[in-house]
């Protein structure tokens, strides 16, 4: 648990230190591409600064769409398993489906889930 503590601080510090650095950097963007009258050098900027943030887009689409695959994919692996022991009569498998169950439907009742059906 300590490594999960240490990764979670850590984590934390980078992302805030993320967010930091794009609020300095959106102002001067938005302010450049509002700009009516632009130079040669701020031009140069604007353009230098929109493909960079293309980019970080592109990487937190990525990283978003990782979390999203990697926690559903595992939830489902986990509930099919179960579910698998469930039919050949473990009781704990039993416990385990029906709390995997009620906390499905909390998520979905709460918002935090989307139901595609």
């Amino acid at each position: 648990m300590k490594d999960f503590k240490q990764s979670k601080e850590a984590l934390n510090k980078e992302l805030e230190q993320f967010i930091s650095i794009l609020d300095e950097l959106l102002p001067r963007y938005s302010l450049l591409l509002r700009k009516k009258q632009i130079s040669k050098e701020e031009l140069t900027e604007l353009g230098e600064v929109e493909h960079y943030l293309i980019e970080v887009n592109a990487k937190i689409t990525a990283i978003k769409n990782m979390l999203e695959q990697d926690l559903f994919g595992h939830s489902l692996d986990i509930y099919y398993k179960l579910k698998e022991k469930a039919k050949n009569g473990d009781a704990v498998a039993k416990a385990k489906l029906d709390r995997m169950r009620d906390s499905f439907e909390e998520s979905i009742k709460g918002g935090m889930l989307y139901n595609w059906n």
